[in-house]
């Protein structure tokens, strides 16, 4: 199996998490320093002001890389402004002070996407209960009172500030755990969307840019080439894309799986933090090969499962089954060649396995540290013993 560099020591360090013992004094005296506690202020702006102080590209950063992908609707949009107007409280976003008056935002992006595209005119009002009235109009189109009574309304922040520490790796510590324990917004995030803001670097960036594959995206139905059907796509939406591509980089690592698959995820995300350029070029050299080589021997198959009753492909892709075959593959870079030429053979014996008692292991959706040994153990054999015949 090939590795990039830093994978090849990824798992040495073992973390303890045992806190040290410390006395009653002793914790008194580590609360008074000020340790492990974050410096807040509070802001409050009207909202006309607010949406024109977004137009300053180094005031707020909207939409950092590692923030999440759109998830609400004109709809939902919508009814936030009419929050605005029938005045029912909204709750603050969050905001991390990265400079001195320049801010990212950690919590609120939904909200501020929909106070920007409102007060630039790109927002046609629709789904309101309240007002009705004001179906299918732009801010410049409201009724002059109705749009002054919007323009009262104000917008809270509370604004996590640099001072919080002068140690980085305290600092990034710190904003991990409030991100963690921020979710004010109302759609929760998932697993992966809190990784894509946690663990934001180079190798999240490859994720995302990886997922763009061609085959990859068109295996998972993602339509890239259709906007309005991704708005739609809660997978997409959700970054379950994204997550499928870590658990291919992941799970060539199934030996050092401990704890729950979950963790696994986060502990290769962490490690990805230190990754260099060289081992992010090896990482997207492996992936467009495996799923280069993956599509050369299954075409429209990819990823769906084999039904031996009916003697047919399933249309939709299956995770366990992608696991198998990803990694299985990904060990046989090497032999790329006779496996696309003895394509006929690998379709034949996957059918094979399917038709076996372990075939459950390919549309299960088993976690456990065996059961994912387990079936990249019985695709990798099977590509073993093709290669040697």
């Amino acid at each position: 199996m090939i590795l990039a560099p830093s994978e090849e020591t990824m798992w040495d360090v073992t973390r303890s998490g045992k806190p040290p013992k410390m006395s009653d004094d002793d914790i008194n005296e580590k609360y008074d320093k000020g340790e492990k506690r974050i410096l807040t202020e509070m802001n409050r702006e009207k909202l006309p002001t607010f949406a024109a102080s977004l137009k300053n590209p180094n005031y707020i950063e909207i939409r950092p890389f590692y923030q999440r992908r759109p998830r609400w609707d004109k709809k939902r949009q919508s009814r936030l402004i009419e929050s605005f107007l029938i005045n029912i409280p909204v709750p603050p976003i969050i905001l991390y002070e990265k400079d001195y008056n320049s801010y990212e935002v950690m919590d609120g992006q939904q909200r501020i996407t929909a106070i920007q595209d409102f007060y630039d005119d790109k927002l046609k009002l629709t789904g309101l209960e309240i007002w009705p009235e004001l179906n299918g109009k732009t801010y410049k189109k409201l009724p002059a009172k109705i749009k002054a009574g919007i323009d009262r309304r104000s917008i809270s922040s509370i604004v996590l500030i640099t001072e919080s520490t002068a140690d980085p790796e305290e600092a990034f510590f710190l904003k991990q755990l409030a991100f963690e324990r921020l979710n004010t917004g109302g759609v929760a995030l998932s697993r992966q969307e809190i990784r894509h803001c946690l663990y934001y670097g180079q190798f999240d960036q490859l994720l995302i840019e990886l997922s763009k594959n061609t085959f990859f995206a068109k295996a998972w139905g993602i339509t890239l080439d259709k906007p309005e059907e991704l708005d739609k796509n809660n997978f997409y939406k959700k970054m379950e894309d994204t997550e499928l591509i870590l658990r291919f980089f992941a799970l060539r690592h199934i030996a050092s799986f401990k704890g729950n698959f979950e963790n696994f995820l986060n502990s290769y995300m962490m490690n990805s933090l230190k990754f260099s350029d060289k081992d992010i070029e090896i990482l997207r050299d492996i992936f467009l090969k495996t799923i280069e080589m993956a599509h050369q021997i299954y075409g429209d198959k990819l990823f769906k499962p084999f039904d031996p009753s009916s003697n047919t492909w399933n249309s939709s892709s299956y995770k366990a089954y992608y696991d198998a075959v990803m990694v299985g593959l990904s060990n046989h870079l090497s032999s790329s060649d006779i496996l696309i030429q003895k394509k006929s053979t690998v379709i034949e014996k996957t059918k094979e396995l399917f038709k076996t008692r372990e075939a459950k292991l390919f549309t299960g959706q088993g976690k456990t540290k065996a059961d994912l040994e387990k079936r990249i153990d019985l695709f990798n054999k099977m590509l073993e013993q093709i290669i040697e015949e």
